[in-house]
């Protein structure tokens, strides 16, 4: 038969929908642009038969300039306003399947049991006394059935059946919830407390855990010293006590980095599961962190050391031409990450900023924002001789700091392990249109898309999950023995069946406890605060209720046993997602969890994103970058509030980038920084000229294309003015020049974008090379400088110039305690005269050269792409002259 394909209008598009097709099977001839008429029907939808294709490449557009993607289609299908191809129209009404709240289980008094169908519109029907509520003969009520109305209380053990009836006259399955009421059932978890809390201690100690419970049979304890999930094959932790007044355990030594894990169960059979993490050695102090300057990795794409934990996710796998896969996207790891510590601090930095190292679950997760577990270590990240901690210990010693990147906004789209599920089918039983259970042929994919490191190939293992699920993770690893999705009841695996039930959320479904029910971000959304801050941005970046108490107890706690571990900052992604106040209240208990801490976030703007302050932003300044660092409750005054001790990354300056830097030229500059008063505290900014999401070229999506003259006078300004540096791994050799910073195309790979493997560039046959690069001698300099000079630390600026080709400013820390005058030239040379300085002997710290100033006024020579910094006092050259540091 020919090929059908519908199209849903989104909202806003022209109502002449029409289809432009080409690359058809059988050949047609392809249509030219704007293509050919749909035809109208109900409800937006737009249909189009072909003559003789069954299969075509298509653009749907309105005529006027809205258009989809490319689209490749062999089946018959709706094109629905998510983007996302279905099988049968997705706005028919489904098949209702009703679900009960609290689910049906033992309770020890009665429940307000509340049900819900599968569409918003569903009646349902339903009994306790053990009749079916449906007559199946008479596709009506059985007799004595009750229409659901509000929430049923259950007082007593009954079993309640329901049944439900979409718009449509359909009668589901009926399904049956059985509650047990015991006023003398035992429903509380045993606790454990510790002798010693989570943290680091300079010495090995002794910790004992004393285990209660409200029951005073004898609470089994197993344990675990060595990361696993402990069981009841593990080692007794052994008790003596009554548990009602807490039971004592036996000393457990503690002389190294240690994570103890316990499992407690009682004699009801209630189980707690508890995390201790104790670091021994000594405690870095954390200082100013205006001293430092960082380097930023995405761990898995930096350096292998540990090929044994590579792994390939299920999308954008690169493939040699014998159809081999290539580059495991988790590639790096912190083996190879300890091994080149030493490059790291060579280059002359000293905090390494690594993406969030807890678990994740997605198709791309490579990266780390797409959390699971905020609790654990991803394992593809460690080694048994290199894990985090061990990373953390390895760094100190060398003086390195770690910044530990964390996701405060988002889980994946699978739920958070032991918390809380997010409703999917397993993706083992995935099957695509066309294809069949078994063929999937997709590099080490072979057979079906379900994780092929685990035996019974399945992507999460969840304790919280439905039965139904926990029992297919367990066993069935083809996907073969048919199972019935128990929303629609329909079976799979099913070729084409909705992707959305393996890949997808329904955001009206979440569990409303841990996130926001508002559906996705989209078009205007991004620059509104309500639905910026309540919507998922993605779907596998699901938006958490981060304004609940348990959500953040859980944040909070996970996060804070890193900290205890040793982790020296925090990076928060995602920020203008979260409301201000909120997010201020996870900073500051962070920050009370270890004093000094310094924390900061990317709010990403492109443009100087002022908010309503200047006239030049169409968005509120509730979700601009300034406005988090503030404690004002006035947009329109940042003065009337203070410094909220929280800073962000300098995205204002970096959006000047692409008209300046990227074109050979400082203009425009001055203007970003006579603006510094409005932040909270312009010396904590984190400044840079590009990171894993954006560059300053062809709209913000490209590495750094200019010549290396033009990364070096953009990194002479980003070293010399106010804010903390951070460069991007592979910046010190322009790695991966003028790439797409991630995937853009449909067909793209890693290895074609900025986050290629980095890792080739840093083998013991290449490392010298690498650092013979005249960019990395230019930073490695540069770093030298700012750590020998205090006020390019932590002064603010004063006397600030700007005139295109140059700019002067004066950077005086602590009334003259340490002072400094720079010149930057860009282009060609500059002649800089600057006035109402401080009078005495100046040296340069470039040139070495010597001026000693008696009226207040200093004046000096700036060869083209370099630097002046006359330093009052100072000590002469700082490192061996260069290309552009001469």
């Amino acid at each position: 038969m020919p090929l059908v394909v519908h199209f849903k209008r989104p909202t806003g598009w022209n109502i002449g929908i029409r289809v432009h097709f080409w690359d058809t099977q059988p050949a047609e001839a392809a249509t030219t642009w704007p293509g050919v008429a749909m035809t109208a029907g109900a409800n937006d939808w737009f249909t189009y038969t072909f003559a003789t294709a069954t299969a075509a490449s298509i653009v749907f557009n309105d005529g006027a300039g809205r258009q989809t993607g490319n689209l490749r289609r062999d089946a018959d299908g709706w094109y629905f306003t998510n983007n996302t191809w279905y099988a049968e129209n997705p706005e028919l009404p489904r098949i209702p399947v009703i679900r009960a709240d609290p689910r049906a289980r033992l309770y020890d008094q009665p429940q307000q049991v509340s049900l819900a169908g599968s569409n918003d519109d569903d009646v349902i029907y339903y009994s306790i006394d053990g009749t079916d509520p449906w007559d199946r003969t008479a596709n009506a009520p059985a007799s004595g059935a009750l229409r659901y109305g509000g929430p049923i209380t259950i007082a007593a053990t009954a079993t309640l059946l329901a049944v439900g009836v979409n718009s449509a006259g359909e009668a589901g399955q009926t399904r049956s919830f059985a509650y047990t009421i015991d006023p003398n059932a035992d429903l509380q978890r045993p606790e454990v407390a510790a002798s010693h809390r989570t943290g680091s201690y300079p010495e090995a100690f002794d910790v004992v855990f004393t285990i209660t419970d409200n029951r005073a049979a004898p609470v089994a304890a197993y344990y675990t010293t060595d990361g696993t999930e402990p069981s009841t094959a593990s080692p007794t932790y052994l008790t003596q006590g009554d548990p009602t007044s807490g039971a004592v355990g036996l000393p457990l030594r503690i002389a190294q980095p240690m994570q103890v894990k316990l499992l407690l169960i009682d004699g009801a059979g209630n189980e707690t599961r508890r995390s201790f993490y104790y670091n021994v050695g000594p405690v870095e102090p954390l200082g100013d962190f205006r001293e430092e300057t960082i380097y930023f990795v995405i761990t898995t794409r930096f350096y292998d050391g540990d090929p044994s934990n590579n792994f390939f996710c299920r999308d954008r796998i690169s493939f040699d031409a014998a159809g081999n896969p290539l580059d495991p996207h988790w590639r790096g790891d912190f083996k190879g990450l300890i091994a080149r510590l030493d490059y790291i601090r060579d280059l002359g930095f000293s905090a390494i900023w690594i993406t969030p190292p807890v678990e994740n679950r997605s198709g791309l997760d490579y990266h780390g924002y797409h959390a699971y577990d905020w609790t654990r270590v991803d394992p593809r990240l460690e080694s048994p001789d290199a894990t985090y901690q061990d990373l953390i210990n390895e760094a100190h010693a060398r003086g390195l700091k770690i910044i530990q990147d964390v996701v405060v906004n988002h889980s994946c789209q699978f739920g958070i392990r032991g918390i809380v599920h997010i409703d999917h089918l397993p993706i083992k039983y995935y099957v695509p249109q066309g294809s069949r259970q078994g063929q999937i042929s997709n590099g080490p994919y072979q057979g079906s898309l379900g994780n092929y490191a685990w035996p019974n190939r399945d992507d999460i293992d969840n304790s919280v999950a439905p039965d139904w699920y926990r029992e297919r993770h367990d066993r069935d690893p083809g996907g073969i023995e048919p199972l019935t999705d128990p929303r629609t009841g329909q079976q799979v695996p099913a070729p084409g069946y909705d992707p959305n039930r393996f890949f997808g959320i329904d955001a009206t479904r979440l569990d409303p406890t841990w996130y926001h029910q508002e559906g996705f971000v989209m078009g205007g959304d991004w620059e509104s605060q309500h639905p910026v801050q309540t919507r998922s941005i993605a779907g596998d970046c699901i938006d958490l209720f981060t304004e609940n108490q348990t959500v953040r107890d859980y944040l909070v706690e996970s996060i804070g046993r890193y900290l205890d571990m040793g982790v020296d900052a925090l990076r928060i992604d995602t920020v203008r997602h979260i409301e201000r106040d909120n997010l201020l209240e996870y900073v500051n208990a962070w920050k009370a969890r270890r004093p000094g801490l310094f924390v900061f976030g990317e709010n990403f703007v492109r443009g100087t994103g002022w908010g309503d302050l200047f006239g030049d932003d169409n968005a509120p300044s509730t979700i601009r970058p300034w406005w988090y660092t503030r404690l004002t409750d006035d947009p329109r005054d940042p003065n009337a509030g203070g410094d909220s001790g929280f800073s962000v990354l300098d995205f204002g300056l970096f959006s000047t980038f692409r008209d300046n830097v990227s074109r050979g030229h400082y203009g425009g500059i001055g203007g970003v920084l006579s603006r510094d008063w409005v932040y909270g505290d312009v010396t904590q900014l984190v400044t840079f000229l590009q990171n894993h999401d954006v560059g300053p070229d062809n709209d913000f999506r490209f590495r750094f294309q200019g010549d290396d003259w033009m990364a070096a006078c953009a990194y002479n300004l980003l070293w010399t003015i106010r804010g903390i540096p951070c460069l991007y791994q592979g910046e010190e050799i322009a790695f991966a020049r003028g790439a797409p910073q991630d995937i853009m195309g449909n067909s793209d790979t890693l290895m074609t974008t900025g986050r290629a493997y980095y890792g080739d560039h840093l083998t013991d046959e290449r490392l010298a090379e690498t650092q013979g690069h005249p960019l990395y001698r230019h930073i490695r300099r540069l770093n030298q400088i700012r750590r020998g000079i205090p006020a390019l630390q932590k002064a603010f600026m004063g006397s600030v110039g700007e005139w295109g080709s140059g700019m002067s400013f004066v950077r005086d820390w602590n009334n003259g305690e340490s002072y400094a005058v720079v010149g930057l030239a860009m282009g060609s040379d500059q002649n800089i005269t600057v006035a109402g300085v401080r009078n005495g002997h100046y040296t340069d710290a470039v040139s070495g050269g010597i001026i000693d100033v008696g009226n207040g006024t200093i004046a000096f020579h700036v060869p083209a792409n370099s630097a002046g910094i006359w330093v009052l006092n100072g000590p002469g050259r700082i490192g061996d002259p260069g290309p552009w540091l001469g």
